[in-house]
């Protein structure tokens, strides 16, 4: 039997108990890739990979209001989902890896661009990250999501131009680094089928 032990960044998996080391990809200054602790390379503001996800179903966007107690920026809306690949694991893999941990779903990912950016995330935390971004396109009538209530308090659909205009309006009420996602959309590629 497998315990689920809670993961430093409060979600659940075999073996991840609050000592566990979870180890992900930072990025050194020639461009070469290297391990660094997760939580580490956040209190330091190291450069470090990272996914985000996009699901869409014709002119609408998922999002994502974080569970309140996440690790960092709970309650806020994000995007669909994010995570770090572990160390050694493709960009890919992780997006659909989270897409069913977070989501409890599976469909198709295209990547689309890579951006970076930096935002403070927690009074003592800065993500500094490089962002493989992925699309999916889903028919939102026969796609069935089954949330992790440890990583989502709550699933939407809306428009990328009402999101935009919520997000002018209320930042507060969203991720950092979703509101600097907004404001370089066009950056993201994301437009395309």
């Amino acid at each position: 039997m497998t315990l689920l032990k809670p993961k430093e960044d409060g979600a659940t998996g075999p073996g991840h108990g609050p000592r566990s080391a979870i180890i992900i990809p930072a990025i050194g200054a020639r461009g070469e890739d290297y391990p660094i602790e997760k939580m580490a390379a956040h209190r330091s503001g190291q450069l470090h990979w990272a996914v985000s996800v996009f699901v869409f179903s014709g002119e609408e966007m998922l999002i994502q209001r974080r569970a309140a107690a996440k690790y960092h920026c709970g309650g806020l809306w994000a995007n669909a989902c994010c995570t770090h690949p572990n160390w050694g694991e493709d960009l890919a893999h992780s997006a659909s890896r989270r897409v069913r941990e977070e989501l409890g779903a599976a469909f198709p990912l295209s990547p689309r661009a890579i951006i970076e950016y930096e935002a403070k995330v927690a009074p003592d935390m800065r993500e500094h990250e490089r962002v493989q971004i992925f699309r999916a396109e889903v028919d939102r009538d026969q796609t069935r999501f089954h949330p992790d209530p440890d990583e989502v308090d709550q699933l939407r659909w809306a428009s990328v131009s009402s999101l935009k205009a919520e997000a002018r309006a209320t930042p507060e009420r969203f991720a950092p680094w979703f509101r600097i996602y907004l404001e370089r959309w066009d950056e993201l590629d994301l437009d395309r089928l």
